[in-house]
């Protein structure tokens, strides 16, 4: 239930970026800023499929940014900041460690 409250969030506002994005420049290709703890974990093979069966391909026509704490709990706050900085559409939050 989580998942798919997620993905058509995650849809909604992909979808309401590039729509408003085309009516003011020439196609704006989306940016999702991606915080996570571990850089290993499956979850975010999972995130890139969920995004191709959407029709979102990386790096083509959508950008992540991908920061990574290390199992550092206390990085996340310099990351998020660091996301907003580089200007994502969006920030996803791969755990609830990643909450800041």
């Amino acid at each position: 239930m989580k998942q798919n409250i997620f993905v058509w969030l995650l849809t909604t506002i992909l979808l309401t970026t590039s729509s408003s994005a085309e009516a003011q420049q020439a196609k704006k290709v989306p940016r999702i800023g991606y915080l996570a703890g571990d850089p290993q974990a499956p979850s975010h093979e999972a995130f890139r499929q969920g995004l191709r069966d959407l029709g979102y391909i990386e790096g083509q026509s959508i950008l992540i940014e991908w920061r990574f704490a290390e199992d550092k709990p206390d990085r996340f706050p310099q990351l998020a900041t660091e996301l907003v900085r580089v200007k994502v559409d969006v920030i996803v939050a791969a755990n609830a460690a990643a909450l800041v």
